[in-house]
């Protein structure tokens, strides 16, 4: 199964997000990571290439991504990482939880559920 990581600046705030995926992810593993690892806003790349190791089973790892140095620090992790993983161009929350839903299909690959992490950029709101 696909594996879901969250990276937020804010470790709350990647907690939250990830709580309210779960709710649509089933037996999916979402990880979540965030903060400067001293209780601080910020992101690092080994905490969220552990999360990214956490979240796989082998099928590989979609990582959603707030904004900024999390790309960058995501990007690193990935790059060190044995997963295979991908960063999707989504929005952070809206992303993942389409994602989740998305890795619930048993046929899920690791770039549909990238793609409908991606299709949340188009979605409305109103």
């Amino acid at each position: 199964m696909v594996g879901l990581v969250v990276v937020s600046h804010s470790e709350r705030a990647a907690e939250g997000i990830v709580e309210i995926a779960v709710e649509m992810a089933g037996d999916t593993r979402i990880e979540p990571v965030g903060g400067d690892g001293r209780g601080g806003i910020g992101t690092v790349p080994d905490a969220i290439g552990d999360a990214i190791d956490a979240a796989d089973d082998g099928d590989g790892v979609v990582v959603l991504v707030d904004l900024g140095s999390a790309v960058m620090n995501a990007d690193v992790a990935v790059e060190l990482s044995d997963a295979e993983a991908v960063i999707a161009d989504a929005p952070v929350l809206e992303g993942a939880v389409n994602a989740a839903v998305a890795a619930t299909d048993p046929s899920a690959t690791l770039d549909s559920v990238r793609e409908q992490a991606e299709a949340a950029r188009g979605m409305e709101k109103l």
